[in-house]
């Protein structure tokens, strides 16, 4: 599939972006501004990335009206999060250095109560590129997601 001349063809981010296509089927949220899908290669149901729909590479290149929308998205999914999976709270992240993947993106993550010692905080990130055997099912991400949106509805 061909992309316009402004999708940088080395962000995984911006091609997801301009293919309505997509393969994640993931996607539930979807503003002007922002797309929110479940994570991909992950162990833990309900992990969540927020993208802006432009390329951007940090939040200091966010509009005033792109920031003052992704804290309240953020606060939303947050309790929807929590509804959904139960969680005590939410970690929020943001890196965007890996290799193909400096799009901004914020992480938005369930903390289990019971979450081992060796995941707490940022080791969170273990639950993420995990092998396929370790990986939530496909299943599983789509009956999260479904609550998720269901929750979503509720709280607008």
């Amino acid at each position: 599939m061909g992309f316009a001349a402004d999708v940088p063809q080395d962000c995984f981010s911006c091609r997801e972006n301009a293919d309505p296509q997509s393969s994640l089927q993931t996607r539930f949220v979807r503003t002007p501004a922002w797309r929110v899908a479940h994570a991909f290669d992950v162990a833990l149901p309900g992990w969540l990335v927020v993208l802006p729909r432009r390329h951007v590479t940090a939040m200091a290149q966010l509009t005033a009206d792109e920031a003052a929308e992704l804290g309240s998205l953020l606060q939303r999914l947050s309790v929807a999060v929590e509804q959904v999976t139960g969680c005590v709270k939410t970690y929020v992240m943001q890196f965007a250095e890996a290799p193909g993947y400096q799009h901004l993106h914020v992480h938005l993550v369930p903390r289990q109560a019971d979450i081992p010692p060796d995941r707490l905080g940022p080791r969170v990130f273990g639950y993420l590129g995990v092998p396929p055997g370790q990986q939530i099912p496909q299943s599983e991400i789509d009956r999260v997601v479904d609550a998720l949106v269901e929750a979503m509805a509720g709280s607008a």
